[in-house]
């Protein structure tokens, strides 16, 4: 994940990515670790299986009780070295890297077979190669961007500048599947099922506009901060300058671009606000966007945006949108212009020549996340590719990476710990037995789909041309834009998948009452069909798990089984389900991971949730698992130790400084050392370790949170 997801990016995220580790069953047999024995260490069985875990990253000269994120990671922590080109290490980034080197493979493989022109073969060789032809596209300059600069420079009025912008809308973000609120366009679009009516999919219009991450890059008085707003007038005055701007010009022009993004930033709704599904809610009919945010030529926006047949569209942050219109008719209308077209450039610049390329490596690789190196040119080559023409890899994939067997297996993990989960509800003692049928029922009728789609993307209208990189990322762009158009008015698909089956990933999708479980995420460390039920269950059980848990987090459980946005709980047990989340909140709250800045437990709630729940929810399917037979004991650890130590190792996570705090500052998910402290919330963890009262990561019974 960018930062890693699991829920619904990607890890993005996405994103994102975390974080990588040993792969777990090549570890020798080791001393055992010192841990406390349970019950369970007397049925040492004759033939042990694979551990699973990796015990020489651990760090057993650390008490648990005190540090169980350092217990089962700290060989490692120490060790492990961030790769030049990361911002970030761990386990998800070693499962990455082997989908990385397959998908290389794969697409590699297709330069040497020439296949037919119009296959989806060759679409992606062609891609990849535009992409590697560094000398093209250092020889043709800004050339290919030519006419997007024209079309801005062209603007001689608000109407036009509305045109302009809506020309650049895209469906390029995700606030309910992927948590994914960024654009770097004025707006940016959603289609999805409607939340009060689920049979008709609507487009949702989100707040877009700025350069850098979040709105607390610009507002926030941190000192890192206020260094990361000069390098980014710096970046922005030298990219300006490296296409031809006069340099003072340029650096003023850079002062006023980054004046005009204050403003955006002023206007925009917190994370937080976005958070809330209940602020998101607001059907505007498309015929009075003017009066409800005046400032954009509306109609001039719809129509280039391919929305004039719209009768409605939802504003997901209705002041941002409100406030954003109004900026388009106070700035002026030069400084707009300089915007664009520092934007169209920097978003370009990875496909534009060296010089430009390695600016924005300068500023969003080292300034803003501490990465030392840009990343070879074939991966990201293979990255923008498997962006583009996601399906059409991920058949090819899937048929080579995939077996059946792995499938099956999995699927029946999800099965038992769905059935975890509703045995979980039947013994709540304080839910209304109203409430619990409610609960029940979305838990048995949510959708799981492992792998793959069982329907394909189609990509023959999409234009790949192999000497037109830029260009071959405008139309992909495009395509999909048109694709999610399409879909609105029309009945959602319930199985629709939001992610390839090449993604390190997995996401809980609260309007169809789904989830997706890419074949790409279920592979060794998270999970071994060859490794012990203990490790499974720990780490790819806690992930299945957490998607589970999402249907029914702060935001999941505003959702019924339709996946309608509907109160389904009494008054009684929605107050009680309120209170057990803010001591969510307040535990998180205090967890500092950078001196004088700590995780926002309001920020990270749906996340910490889905890990409490989902790990007891695995847990209990372990034991199920066993049949009724104590689990065998491996190199000196009880089954529950394994199951704790492999989800503990699941989020081992290294980071630098500027990327820590960007996850911190933007993301909803607590970074991973301190998602493995899940383990503090589970009445189990603490016989199993010997965890007593006066050790740091102790919590008494009533502090402990219990919610699903």
């Amino acid at each position: 994940m960018p930062s890693v997801s699991l829920r619904r990016t990607p890890l993005a995220i996405a994103t994102l990515c975390a974080v990588a580790g040993l792969t777990l069953a090549a570890c020798k047999p080791a001393e055992a670790p010192k841990a406390a024995a349970t019950p369970q260490a007397a049925a040492t069985p004759a033939a042990s299986p694979s551990i699973g875990i990796d015990l020489a990253g651990m760090d057993t000269s650390v008490a648990p009780g005190d540090d169980f994120y350092a217990y089962a990671n700290g060989t490692w922590q120490k060790t492990a070295e961030i790769p030049a080109d990361r911002s970030s290490t761990g386990v998800f980034y070693t499962v990455f890297e082997k989908a990385e080197k397959r998908l290389a493979d794969l697409v590699q493989g297709l330069q040497k077979q020439d296949p037919a022109a119009g296959s989806n073969e060759r679409k992606i060789a062609d891609y990849y190669a535009a992409y590697m032809d560094e000398a093209g596209i250092e020889g043709r300059g800004l050339a290919p961007l030519q006419p997007t600069l024209d079309a801005i420079a062209q603007i001689n009025d608000r109407k036009a500048l509305s045109a302009y912008l809506g020309s650049t809308l895209r469906a390029d973000v995700d606030p309910i599947n992927a948590t994914n609120y960024y654009t770097e366009n004025l707006f940016g679009l959603f289609v999805a099922a409607g939340l009060d009516d689920p049979s008709k999919n609507v487009g949702y219009l989100l707040q877009g506009g700025l350069g850098m991450p979040d709105r607390e890059y610009y507002l926030s008085s941190d000192p890192a901060m206020a260094r990361n707003r000069q390098a980014y007038k710096a970046y922005i005055a030298a990219l300006l300058k490296q296409a031809g701007t006069p340099e003072a010009e340029a650096k003023k022009q850079a002062e006023a671009i980054f004046g005009l993004e204050l403003q955006i930033a002023k206007a925009q709704a917190s994370v937080v606000d976005t958070q809330d599904i209940h602020k998101a809610n607001n059907p505007w009919p498309t015929a009075e966007l003017g009066k409800r945010a005046p400032g954009i030529d509306w109609p001039a926006f719809l129509e280039a945006a391919q929305l004039s047949a719209q009768p409605t569209l939802v504003a997901w942050q209705p002041e941002a949108v409100k406030k954003l219109s109004a900026l388009v008719a106070s700035a002026p209308l030069p400084v707009w212009k300089d915007y664009l077209r520092f934007h169209a450039i920097s978003h370009n610049a990875s496909l534009l020549p060296k010089a430009y390329a390695d600016l924005r490596f300068g500023f969003y690789g080292t300034q803003l996340s501490g990465t030392t190196q840009q990343r070879d040119r074939w991966k990201r080559a293979l990255a923008a590719t498997n962006d583009a023409l996601g399906d059409a890899i991920g058949q090819l994939y899937v048929k080579q990476y995939f077996p059946a067997s792995s499938k099956a297996q999995v699927e029946a993990m999800v099965a038992n710990i769905l059935a975890a989960f509703r045995d979980g509800v039947d013994q709540l003692a304080w839910m209304s037995p109203q409430t619990k049928a409610e609960a029940k029922q979305k838990a048995e009728s949510m959708r799981v789909m492992v792998g793959y789609p069982d329907h394909w993307r189609d990509y023959s209208s999409l234009e790949v041309k192999a000497d037109d990189a830029l260009g071959n990322a405008q139309r992909a762009q495009l395509a999909e834009y048109r694709h999610q158009l399409a879909k609105l008015g029309q009945t959602p698909d319930r199985g629709e998948w939001w992610m390839t089956p090449q993604t390190v990933n997995a996401v809980n999708l609260p309007l169809q009452n789904a989830m997706n479980f890419p074949a790409a995420i279920l592979e060794a460390p998270f999970f071994d069909p060859h490794a012990d039920a203990a490790a499974n269950y720990g780490a790819i059980g806690a992930v299945i798990g957490h998607e589970i848990s999402h249907g029914f987090d702060n935001l999941g459980a505003e959702f019924d089984a339709q996946g309608r946005l509907h109160n389904w709980w009494t008054p009684e047990d929605a107050a009680h389900f309120k209170a057990a989340t803010e001591k969510l909140v307040k535990q998180y709250d205090a967890y500092e991971v950078l001196p004088g800045l700590h995780i926002n437990g309001q920020q990270t709630l749906g996340e910490n949730i889905a890990d409490v729940a989902g790990l007891q929810a695995a847990l209990a399917a372990y034991h199920k698992s066993l049949g009724g037979k104590p689990a065998p004991v491996i190199n000196g650890l009880t089954g529950d130790q394994r199951f704790f130590i492999a989800f503990a190792q699941a989020w081992r996570t290294k980071m630098r400084d500027p990327a820590l705090r960007a996850q911190v500052v933007g993301n909803e998910h607590a970074p991973g050392p301190w998602r493995a402290l899940t383990v503090r919330n589970l009445d189990g963890w603490y016989p199993t370790f010997d965890v007593k009262d006066g050790q740091k990561l102790y919590l008494a019974p009533e502090a402990r949170v219990k919610i699903w």
